[in-house]
């Protein structure tokens, strides 16, 4: 943004319309990748890849940039991981909305904070998302819930944080920065 006074030209809709997309972009990516994985792809671990996406993007938008990641946006995210997963509604819901309000709670101290920090806060919530979805799975089922699954899921997301962080800060600093919009 020009903080020079002076007289600017007037904003185009072409100009407006690549702001505009640039600010959607992080949700649009997160459902379109979400699709994506919900497909046959025949992955390893296919069905823990969805919520690592998931709670990796929901944590670095939300922390990096959190007008492109509003509440409503997490809302609906974790609603569309809910009715992938076919478990019970409303787990990754409560999960992905907590994640966004821890990350704007401590946002300030981690984006000063170096990259290992900032991973540790991730596998600290990631680690507490995997132990509310097994609590809150055997609530909702009323049965006992083996914890393997949520241990795994917390592995891949843990794990992967570092390399799909990356892949965003690429597209956070390059063709998706509002910034840059010309």
């Amino acid at each position: 943004m020009d903080t020079k006074p002076g007289i600017r030209p007037r904003l185009g809709p072409w100009h407006m319309l690549d702001v505009a997309s640039r600010y959607a972009f992080p949700g649009g990516q997160t459902v379109i990748v979400l699709l994506l994985l919900s497909a046959p792809l025949g992955l390893p671990g296919q069905a823990q890849l969805q919520p690592a996406w998931a709670m990796t993007s929901v944590f670095f938008w939300s922390l990096y940039r959190p007008a492109s990641m509003p509440a409503l946006l997490v809302f609906a995210t974790g609603l569309l991981l809910d009715l992938l997963a076919q478990g019970p509604v409303g787990i990754y819901v409560l999960i992905l909305l907590l994640i966004h309000g821890s990350v704007l709670r401590y946002r300030r101290t981690l984006t000063r904070s170096v990259f290992a920090l900032v991973w540790l806060a991730f596998i600290g919530m990631a680690g507490a998302a995997a132990l509310a979805e097994w609590l809150l799975e055997a609530v909702l089922t009323w049965s006992p819930v083996p914890p393997w699954p949520g241990l795994f899921e917390f592995g891949v997301a843990a794990g992967l944080y570092p390399m799909l962080a990356l892949y965003l800060i690429t597209l956070h600093r390059g063709r998706a920065a509002p910034e840059q919009a010309s």
